[in-house]
């Protein structure tokens, strides 16, 4: 697949919503305590407005200036429409919420505008095209050539609570495979969902690939970009007899112009297409139930705005949330697997989630070296360790440890 190198899929119209010394576009990024980050928002915005001969202005959810009012009232003395376009990789709960609600509040506060919402980044010919080059830069810094030699991919994204943004992923590293002599194209997450990209590399490893290329997919070269570069750079004092080594992040490569012109002008032609299908808040998916329904999303969206509003002063990681008050590991090994441990990894999770007081993180674990009284479940920073746990203690450890910090006494195996 070679990149777009002509703006066919982006000639502006001669006809359309409205008149193009009329029109203005306003790029939503997420918004960062780094300043490089937000510039970057900035940089693609101008090169943006360079290529759809109409005003471009950055707008951002939290953690910076101007926010989507601000922006959206920056630009309405001087246009009739504008349109929204999204810089996110992903249609998660920014896209499917947050940034529609501000939306239809600017709606509210300027009658006067006409004010259109297009889609996130998503799946797009372009990126692919770019993610094979990110592998390419990976492959000459190692020195291999997947022509002549095993070389494995790891696509790693951030990781989400929605399952359909991460089902995105997994299909943008089959498009990355297709028709391209990579040994395999696996998809990995840095955070919030599995697999992990340790867990991914090590299963990767088994296959003896000559090397690794990690490929981050993130915009900026933030905190999670430096995690993803940690991990292939562990990965690769772990397994001398593989090479491995991270590309770059998307940055402000000039292809991502071809995605964002794609959806400006889906968005001004009432064409955008949202994955409503499988979306968690249209449809009952399997452990999401609670999410369906768009005054919930909402709800939901504004407690999210006014849980940053209370950590401006933070000065941590500008969207790693803060940590869970537990970590909770299931050994899901052989013979704990054999007991049962994955229907017991699973009833957790699920109590997990319908507690209301419920602050912890639920994830596999490998052996945890007390086979044959399994399976089991340890819980940190407690240190205790509960033994030949039914999935019906699911219910229990969740209500009484996890929501009481009440230990499930008669189900401890150790302390630590």
């Amino acid at each position: 697949m070679s990149g777009r190198t002509d703006d066919s899929t982006n000639a502006i119209p001669t006809d359309g919503p409205a008149a193009l010394d009329d029109e203005a576009v306003l790029l939503v990024g997420h918004g960062s305590r780094r300043e490089k980050s937000n510039e970057q928002v900035r940089t693609l915005a101008t090169a943006l407005e360079d290529r759809l001969g109409v005003p471009v202005d950055a707008g951002f959810l939290e953690l910076a200036e101007p926010s989507i009012p601000e922006a959206i009232g920056g630009l309405a003395p001087a246009v009739s429409a504008i349109t929204v376009v999204h810089l996110s990789l992903f249609a998660a709960s920014h896209v499917k919420n947050d940034v529609p609600l501000a939306v239809e509040r600017a709606r509210a506060t300027h009658p006067e505008l006409t004010i259109q919402n297009g889609s996130h980044l998503g799946i797009h010919p372009a990126i692919v095209d770019l993610l094979d080059d990110r592998a390419a830069a990976v492959e000459a810094e190692l020195g291999v050539d997947r022509a002549t030699d095993d070389v494995a991919v790891v696509l790693c994204a951030r990781g989400s609570s929605d399952p359909d943004a991460n089902a995105d992923v997994a299909k943008l590293a089959r498009l990355l495979a297709e028709g391209r002599e990579f040994s395999t194209v696996q998809p990995a997450f840095i955070g919030v969902t599995e697999p992990r990209l340790d867990e991914r590399l090590h299963a990767v490893a088994k296959r003896r690939p000559d090397a690794v290329a990690v490929l981050p997919y993130m915009l900026g070269d933030g905190v999670l970009t430096g995690r993803i570069r940690d991990g292939a750079a562990e990965f690769d004092d772990d397994y001398p007899y593989v090479d491995a080594g991270a590309g770059d992040p998307l940055g402000t490569d000039s292809r991502l112009l071809d995605v964002l012109g794609d959806r400006w002008q889906a968005a001004r032609t009432d064409s955008v297409d949202m994955s409503c299908d499988t979306c968690k808040y249209k449809v009952e998916l399997d452990g999401y139930e609670e999410d369906v329904g768009g005054a919930r999303a909402m709800l939901r969206a504004l407690t999210h705005q006014e849980t940053h509003a209370d950590r401006e002063n933070v000065d941590d990681d500008p969207h790693v949330h803060d940590a869970p008050a537990k970590h909770v590991a299931v050994c899901t090994n052989q013979t704990c697997a054999a007991d049962g441990a994955p229907a017991v990894l699973e009833r957790l999770r699920q109590a997990a989630r319908d507690s209301d007081a419920c602050d912890a993180r639920i994830t596999r674990s490998s052996c945890l070296g007390r086979c044959g009284d399994g399976p089991m479940v340890a819980v940190y920073p407690d240190g205790v360790w509960y033994g030949g746990v039914d999935a019906a203690d699911a219910e229990r450890i969740v209500g009484d440890h996890l929501d009481r910090d009440r230990i499930v006494s008669e189900l401890v195996d150790q302390t630590l």
